[in-house]
């Protein structure tokens, strides 16, 4: 029995996969390692290929065509075996020590035949050239070595939220709450983590340094200058995630409030680039994004439009409104490391 899935979404990843793979080998026979090749256009077929013959009955090469990022994680969750199943993108890696203390409690979930939902753990950001490294830890929202429910978890400060590098999901509900992401798009990682959540009943916090989110390169999704070129991709994430559920309705007001929370930063994400864009173009798809959730549900919209980020409602008018959404987006940046 597989006790976790790692899935490698792998799209012309040759100069780096195989660095990322190698370090979740020593999870050994317990763990599935799925390289996912994206339709690849390099050498990551082949490299693939020869790590599954090189490390039989634990890599995994699945070869599909292109359908981007999510279509990629659909296809690892559609073949894990293993209990839970986790993300790793190919030009990532994880710490082995953190890795076995993550395989323990796993290991003791499934033997004892516990509730577990979701284990949360800390990822570093391995940004090119930082002196320092950033650790995202959640001490302050949620308890810390336990078993708990949503009652549990406090607030998340502003800009600070949970992201696919923290999240450990069970396998079957992936599946049991119909988790689709959406093909050819970018930014799907924030549907991953947010779609489950009112699944979720059962979480864990381990409290170690698991994930090293790499940042660096000129191509990376997540810098900026490329997210403002996607910004249509980044906006149908941002719609998506808005219309999954009527948060009006979700009964547990601590599940409700991370829910709102979450969608607030990603439509700040969304506001702040399609201003930082700087033309007419961009400041007209940003008007259409806030009328498009107005016209979508109307009582989210308020809720949405009139939440406090830093001190402000997130959708301020005008110049001076705009530009002081975005020195608080720029704070973030600072204290959190993102983009």
């Amino acid at each position: 029995m597989k006790l976790l899935t790692i899935a490698i979404p792998c799209y012309n990843s040759q100069d780096y996969m195989e660095k990322c793979v190698q370090s979740l080998l020593p999870g050994g026979e317990e763990v599935e390692i799925l390289i996912v090749d994206d339709g690849s256009k390099d050498r990551t077929a082949e490299i693939a290929d020869r790590l599954e013959k090189e490390h039989s009955g634990i890599v995994r090469a699945i070869h599909q065509e292109n359908g981007g990022h999510g279509e990629a994680v659909n296809t690892g969750i559609a073949n894990a075996t293993g209990e839970y199943f986790k993300v790793v993108d190919s030009d990532d890696w994880v710490n082995e020590s953190a890795y076995q203390q993550i395989l323990n409690l796993i290991r003791r979930v499934v033997e004892e035949k516990q509730e577990l939902d979701v284990l949360f753990s800390n990822f570093v950001y391995e940004k090119e050239g930082a002196a320092r490294k950033k650790v995202m830890h959640y001490h302050h929202a949620l308890p810390i070595g336990e078993f708990f429910t949503w009652e549990d978890v406090k607030s998340f400060r502003v800009g600070h939220y949970i992201l696919m590098h923290s999240v450990i999901y069970r396998t079957e509900l992936l599946r049991e709450c119909g988790l689709k992401l959406p093909k050819h798009t970018f930014y799907v990682d924030n549907i991953y983590v947010y779609y489950p959540l009112p699944y979720v009943k059962t979480m864990y916090y381990l409290d170690v340094n698991f994930y090293r989110y790499y940042i660096g390169r000129e191509d990376q999704s997540v810098n900026e200058k490329v997210m403002i070129s996607r910004l249509d991709q980044q906006i149908r994430v941002n719609q998506i995630m808005y219309d999954s559920y009527d948060l009006t309705k979700i009964e547990n007001k601590k599940l409700r409030d991370y829910m709102y929370h979450y969608l607030e930063i990603v439509t700040v994400v969304s506001s702040v680039l399609l201003i930082r864009g700087g033309t007419k173009e961009m400041l007209q798809k940003k008007k259409e994004l806030w009328q498009y959730m107005k016209h979508s549900n109307i009582k989210m919209y308020h809720k949405l439009r009139y939440r406090r980020f830093l001190g402000m409602t997130i959708n301020m008018p005008g110049p001076l409104g705009r530009k002081t959404v975005i020195s608080g987006y720029k704070f973030c940046q600072r204290i959190f490391g993102f983009n």
